[in-house]
């Protein structure tokens, strides 16, 4: 009776063992199989984040492109636009100053193209106006008339003296041609720097007045003038009144 016990209790635990044993193996399996299910999900993650960011690259790149393209275009054009412009007044310097008149048509387009010029170093946020109030039927604007470079003084001091860096600076040149009179207005704000170059100045406004003086005598008009923080130039020449002495000399 006793070793009947022992049999069945030595069963009993041989059957726990098998039990335990099998628990096991199944838990390692479910572990295993776990492990390798989270594995292809994070694959499948993996391959969805990449078609993610192949698909944000590809739309990001060819708009980044784009816009770089854009902007070694823009600065190509401003350089031909320029280099252009150049042209002209190289072309009108060469051949045309050395004539001692020319149309007031033909100094006034070469005025304008040395402004586009002057423009290259300005900011495109720089407050420069240009205005032209011209009447093409006065009987001079298309004639010989007007000395070549009358107007250079002007805008080139424009440019040389106003304060490019600060945020309300500004220009302004106003070119006329009314009754056969020819009228530039130039205006702009002054630099603080400008009080430090004015010793070393001066000379090309005498010269500038001296040339009008042997020109136009008489028939001209320039004013300088300082109002506030702004410099203003204005320079008439009635050539209808030069054409009349000229004719009476």
């Amino acid at each position: 009776m006793y070793i009947s016990s022992v049999s069945f209790l030595i069963i009993l635990i041989l059957g726990l063992v098998s039990v335990i044993i099998y628990l096991y193996i199944r838990l390692k399996d479910s572990e295993k199989k776990k492990k390798e299910f989270e594995g292809r999900i994070q694959v499948m993650r993996n391959g969805a984040d990449s078609i993610h960011l192949d698909t944000i690259e590809t739309v990001l790149n060819p708009h980044l492109f784009k816009n770089i393209l854009n902007s070694v275009q823009s600065h190509a054009y401003q350089t031909y636009f320029a280099l252009d412009k150049l042209a002209n007044i190289l072309d009108y310097i060469l051949y045309e100053s050395k004539n001692k008149f020319v149309t007031p048509k033909e100094e006034i387009e070469f005025a304008k193209d040395l402004i586009e010029v002057n423009k290259i170093k300005l900011s495109p946020l720089f407050e420069l106006t240009v205005k032209t109030k011209i009447d093409e039927t006065s009987s001079l604007y298309s004639q010989k008339i007007l000395a070549p470079l009358i107007s250079i003084d002007l805008i080139e001091n424009a440019f040389k003296h106003a304060d490019l860096q600060s945020p309300d600076a500004y220009i302004s040149i106003v070119f006329e041609f009314k009754d056969n009179v020819f009228s530039l207005i130039v205006s702009n704000k002054i630099s603080p720097k400008m009080s430090l170059k004015k010793e070393k100045g001066g000379i090309g406004a005498i010269s500038f007045e001296q040339r009008l003086n042997i020109l136009y005598k008489g028939c001209f008009d320039l004013e300088r003038l300082i109002d506030d923080d702004a410099f203003i130039a204005r320079l008439k020449i009635d050539l209808n009144e030069y054409k009349t002495k000229m004719f009476n000399s």
